[in-house]
């Protein structure tokens, strides 16, 4: 281990390890160690007497041990070991010094995920170490990076200071961060939550409960049914999910990212209620909301359990947990936030989603907080049109641009917050929180002329915090440095103890040339010098020839060949605070600094209302300013049912295209609860689906909406089956997957619900997609009599629309015409008009596609022949039904399979001579 590599790591970043800095003999004995006996168990040195045992498949170097006769490990390795035996499943970062370092199998799988050295360095029982390590400086890139790939690591500090411990340093685990649980600003995205999710389960349903610990909020709920835990899952979308260590999982659950395995018996409910109450500081759990809900408990209890188990340290900012109820939001299954490309299209892009479009918020936490409620529109009407009263208004006073101007000296307060309960608040955290409070006021001052009673909410909760800015603006400087241990924090002025260090170690100079001026003319001697060197300290310098003058009252220090140096009790003095001015000045400005932090948290909970108060307060100038530069319209939430939207559009598609959009109307209500929407490929009849469901999800945020006009009555459910893809990694083919998500819809939908279907039954052969297609529309219309949009290449469906049946049909139109060159070009006209379309164009499209030429002529050529023999065999044989009567060139295609069960649909058994039921029985045997 000599040749380890403190001298090349110190080139690069001008230190070693501590231990090695400051007792560079210990270090070495800590790596290399004595080479004693070893046994099986080794002793853990923190502990005595106690053992722990050593797993030999984690370490295999330790299977090829002689328990007679091969050396012991170092006592750093026992060290090692013992921290590592007490979380074998994480990653472990061992402090040494200035670095962090890896060891065995952890060095091996951090060198390859995070692309670092690993090394063999030292040998401990007689084998090399192999170790990895990166620098405390730079640590959080690191620990980003694994973060992201989904690892655990446990954070071992150096608990003594090597400069005063005999032996080896006591070293301890600190905390465990995981995806779940990081607070560090650089481990978190800025616009998303990270969350811990933990998941309880009962015969009679699921209880759930989630924390964003960097947000400082916990949350549960107690659900029916596995589609509810499904649909919430893909909502909330937990960076970590506790579940319990059994069988019966569902796939959805079982196959996410960051599952955690947990012992059973930490979901129990009654241990789930004490620890709840002993966390709170509580008597009962009454003013919670949550004695009802004994999963939710559960899972609440196993969430605190392991948050305490990994932080190791109190959580003072997590004061309550609210109860959310799935009957308080329109609700969406996963399946319905994948369509309508909620934050994230199916490619990734975040960017041309309904969020890309909608977020205009200037604050981090007002971003998080937009994403909450784009997940969970409201379906009570009082709360979202306060909101909407609240943009109304911001929109007519004029003060809509001077409010997102101040909002831009906002930092994110929330998670400043945050991270002073936890005592981890950097200076720059204070002074954001400093600068942010004292904007504070000017919001308020410009909310108070405001005329609305949600504006007027938010401007009470901002609470007056002068105290706090004022303390913040004395204790800290302008422009405070990253990192506190580098001093320069606090303030001059603050405190006259630390001001007469810093005076000490910074005017030290001035004192000496004083001093030096001051003796010089006390003992007339003009050679007498003042001077310093790192051995000896502070002296006086005498020439020889000039010693024999010194006064009384110098001290020898130091004989040279041609001089004597001299200390005097003023040097002497001096020199003791001077020497140790930095440090002290350091240690009295982490002093200081605790006690900021103490200050702040004694008004926790006040700041925190503050910030949840200005988060609201951007999201709601976010919709403002929407609704001003798109050029959308407050909808009107009534309580009759019906969907009215005039001249609507998509919010993306119409910000993502050069050309003017075309808007269109839609009109649903209890008489016409279906839309059978025909039209060819790329029409427009996806866009005009999805257009629909984000404006009901708009309104029912509080957002205004890109329409002229929109009332919109009470929905509960927002559901759909769009687009074609499969589950390879389930075993589910594309109509599967289609099947499966139409067979949710029919059992979940109500009358309330907005249902949009797309191409059903375009997976499987004609009469099998046409039956199941027709089907579905009457199981929609008749039973659950949700609004739907259906669209179909099938014109058959068409027919569904008679009186009395609440269908309607309506289509999006293309005109065909021939270009300059001689060809067929095809316009698509993207307005939606009433009754069925009378072509669908697929052959147009296809050449639009760049089919080669020769494939679409001989399609042409094909399809006029099936078109003719369906005409030849429907005049021949049974009647056409009225839709192929209006379209017989579409519905001819059909014909030659369809005409012996419409002949046979058209014979009444009970009307037939024997000899006229053997001629139809004839008749239909040559039509099959």
């Amino acid at each position: 281990m000599t040749n380890r590599a403190f001298a090349h790591r110190s080139l690069r970043h001008q230190s070693a390890f501590h231990d090695f800095r400051v007792q560079p003999e210990r270090a070495l004995r800590e790596i290399h160690g004595d080479a004693t006996p070893t046994q099986d168990r080794i002793t853990d040195t923190c502990g005595e007497g106690a053992v722990l045992p050593i797993d030999r498949d984690r370490f295999p170097i330790l299977s090829t041990m002689s328990t007679d006769k091969q050396p012991e490990h170092t006592p750093l390795m026992k060290q090692f070991f013992a921290a590592k035996a007490e979380h074998p499943d994480v990653l472990l970062l061992f402090r040494m010094g200035d670095f962090y370092e890896l060891f065995y199998d952890d060095a091996r799988r951090a060198a390859k995920l995070l692309d670092i050295t690993l090394t063999q360095r030292g040998q401990s029982a007689g084998q090399p170490i192999p170790m990895a390590g990166v620098p405390v400086h730079a640590y959080e890139g690191y620990l980003a990076r694994l973060v992201a790939l989904g690892e655990s690591v446990a954070i071992c500090e150096q608990i003594g200071d090597p400069a005063t411990s005999k032996g080896l340093v006591e070293r301890k685990v600190v905390r465990i961060v995981t995806p779940g649980t990081v607070t560090d600003e650089a481990l978190l995205q800025d616009r998303r939550d990270t969350l811990l999710m933990a998941v309880a389960r009962g015969r009679d349903g699921y209880g759930l409960a989630w924390a964003d610990l960097a947000g400082g909020r916990m949350m549960a709920a107690q659900l029916r049914d596995g589609d509810a835990l499904e649909a919430e899952l893909a909502r909330l979308d937990p960076a970590e999910l506790l579940i319990a260590d059994e069988d019966g999982w569902p796939d959805y659950v079982t196959q996410r990212g960051g599952v955690r395995k947990r012992a059973p018996w930490l979901f129990d409910v009654d241990s789930g209620r004490r620890k709840l109450i002993d966390f709170f500081n509580v008597h009962d759990l009454g003013a919670y909301g949550i004695e009802d809900a004994p999963h939710a408990i559960a899972a609440a209890g196993a969430l605190l359990g392991y948050v305490e188990e990994t932080q190791k340290q109190r959580l003072p900012h997590l004061t309550s947990i609210a109860v959310e109820s799935g009957d308080d939001a329109i609700a969406m299954n996963a399946a319905t936030r994948r369509h309508l490309e909620l934050d994230t299209r199916i490619d990734g892009d975040t960017r041309h989603t309904l969020l890309g479009v909608l977020d205009s918020t200037i604050s981090p936490m007002g971003g998080r907080l937009l994403r909450r409620w784009l997940h969970r529109p409201l379906r009570n009407h009082d709360i979202v049109r306060g909101r909407q009263h609240a943009v109304t208004t911001l929109l007519a006073s004029g003060q809509l641009d001077d409010l997102r101007e101040t909002f831009r000296g906002l930092g994110d307060l929330e998670r400043i917050l945050t991270r002073i309960a936890l005592r981890s608040a950097r200076p720059r955290d204070l002074s954001t929180l400093r600068d942010g409070l004292a904007l504070t006021p000017r919001i308020a001052a410009l909310l108070d002329t405001l005329d609305s009673p949600r504006l007027q909410t938010l401007a009470n909760e901002l609470g007056q915090h002068d105290d706090i800015a004022r303390l913040l603006t004395l204790a800290v400087v302008a422009q405070p440095p990253l990192l506190a241990r580098d001093g320069g924090v606090i303030a001059e002025g603050y405190d006259a103890e630390l001001d007469e260090l810093r005076m000490l170690s910074t005017h030290a100079d001035q004192f000496l040339i004083d001093l030096e001026q001051r003796e010089r003319a006390a003992t007339g001697i003009a050679t007498l010098k003042v001077g310093y060197n790192r051995v000896h300290g502070y002296y006086i310098e005498l020439g020889k020839a000039q010693a024999e003058k010194a006064p009384v009252h110098y001290t020898r220090r130091q004989t040279l060949t041609n001089a004597e140096r001299y200390i005097t009790e003023e040097l002497k003095s001096f020199e003791d605070k001077v020497l140790s001015a930095r440090e002290r000045a350091l240690a009295r400005e982490k002093l200081l600094y605790d006690g900021l932090l103490d200050a702040l948290n004694v008004d926790l909970e006040p700041l925190k209302h503050c910030a949840a108060a200005l988060s609201e307060l951007d999201v709601l100038a976010c919709f403002g300013d929407r609704a001003d530069a798109l050029d959308w319209r407050a909808p009107e939430l009534v309580a009759a049912p019906q969907l009215q939207i005039e001249r609507g559009r998509h919010p993306v598609v119409e910000a993502v295209r050069d050309d003017p959009f075309t808007p269109n109307d839609l009109d649903l209500s209890p008489e016409r609860r279906m839309l059978v929407i025909t039209g060819p490929n790329m029409g427009g009849k996806s866009t005009y689906m999805r257009q629909i469901a984000l404006i009901v999800l708009l309104a029912n945020i509080g957002s205004f909406v890109p329409a002229t006009s929109a009332r919109i009555g009470p929905v509960d459910r927002i559901l759909t089956r769009i687009g074609a893809g499969d589950d390879l990694a389930k075993g589910q083919s594309t109509f599967m997957v289609e099947m499966s998500e139409t067979s949710y819809i029919l059992h979940h939908a109500t009358e309330q619900s907005l249902v949009l279907m797309d191409e059903i039954g375009r997976g499987t052969s004609t009469y099998d997609g046409l039956a199941l297609a027709e089907a579905c529309a009457r199981h929609l219309a008749e039973t659950n009599r949700s609004y739907t949009l259906f669209a179909t290449h099938y014109f058959e469906l068409t027919a569904l629309a008679q009186p009395g049946s609440g269908i309607a049909n309506v289509h999006l139109d293309a005109v065909e015409h021939v270009d300059k060159n001689g060809g067929d070009t095809l316009v698509f006209m993207h307005a939606v008009k009433d009754g069925p379309a009378n072509r669908s164009f697929g052959l147009q499209v296809a050449a639009l596609a760049g089919l080669p030429k020769s494939v679409v002529r001989d399609a042409r050529a094909r399809l006029a022949e099936l078109e003719q023999h369906g005409r030849d065999e429907t005049s021949a044989q049974a009647p056409m039904t009225a839709a192929a009567l209006d379209n017989p060139q579409q519905f001819g295609l059909f014909m030659p399979q369809s005409a012996a069960l419409d002949a046979l649909a058209g014979i009444d058994p009970d009307e037939l001579t024997p000899k006229q039921a053997l001629e139809a029985l004839y008749r239909l045997k040559t039509l099959g």
